[in-house]
């Protein structure tokens, strides 16, 4: 669902009184409309799929890796159809597809921040399912951890929506919405309590939860595992991830 170049010159700071110090540059960087870069095993994705609808621009950074743990950064602009995605810059690591039944545990940290005016956005993780590795998706589970601008997921109950549920997962308090994106069924899991802005969780208990109560196929496979922010319209957004890792077992 839902890259970038930023161009740096090299900074140097100055003092009558000290040798002049240069500052580390930072890492490689992206401004194009589905472009990605990498790093060890993780790539970031820009997947500006809604940027015709909108006037706007956004690039993203690899600003460090730190053994496992990832640190990235996404600046962006975007006016017009407040309501409609412009973007899902995300990161991705390579994983074995396989039934969701099969996985023992997916372990996962994720430190952030978001800055900036009228902001309309999220921070997510997104995941889809289907019925074999490769087929057309079923279902799309989501996973907020954070939510501006009155914002609100896809909705079977009118908007705002009236959360199904209120599950408490991996210590935090969700509020659990059902909606459809055309013949997909669409389940997101929204930070109850505001932002939540380090987060460390297993997602397969969020998969678990929906097998346990909702009667989600086990048998389906996890076609994609994503982490990061949907935009809609802002000025000035940025989005700093000081550190993200995921594990898939």
């Amino acid at each position: 669902m839902y890259s970038h170049l930023i161009a740096l010159a090299s900074l140097f700071v100055v003092c009558l009184s000290a040798p002049t110090k240069v500052l580390t540059p930072r890492g490689p960087s992206q401004c194009g409309q589905y472009s990605s870069i990498s790093t060890g095993s993780y790539t970031i994705f820009s997947d500006q799929w809604g940027a015709s609808i909108g006037t706007g621009s956004q690039c993203s950074q690899i600003d460090g890796l730190t053994g496992t743990s990832l640190a990235w950064s996404t600046t962006w602009s975007w006016s017009g159809n407040e309501n409609s995605v412009k973007s899902y810059t995300n990161v991705e690591t390579p994983y074995t597809k396989k039934p969701i039944s099969q996985y023992t545990s997916i372990p996962t940290s994720w430190k952030w921040s978001y800055t900036g005016s009228s902001l309309r956005a999220n921070t997510a993780y997104d995941t889809f399912l289907s019925t074999c590795a490769t087929c057309a998706q079923t279902h799309e589970i989501m996973i907020w951890l954070g939510v501006y601008g009155g914002i609100s997921p896809l909705s079977d109950n009118g908007y705002p929506p009236t959360p199904i549920a209120t599950p408490t997962i991996g210590g935090t308090a969700f509020n659990l919405i059902k909606g459809h994106n055309g013949n997909v069924i669409v389940y997101s899991f929204v930070a109850k309590n505001g932002p939540v802005t380090s987060y460390s969780g297993d997602l397969v208990a969020f998969y678990r939860y929906l097998q346990a109560n909702y009667a989600l196929n086990g048998g389906l496979y996890l076609q994609t595992l994503q982490a990061g922010t949907e935009v809609f319209t802002g000025s000035g957004g940025k989005m700093v991830t000081s550190g993200y890792s995921i594990k898939v077992n």
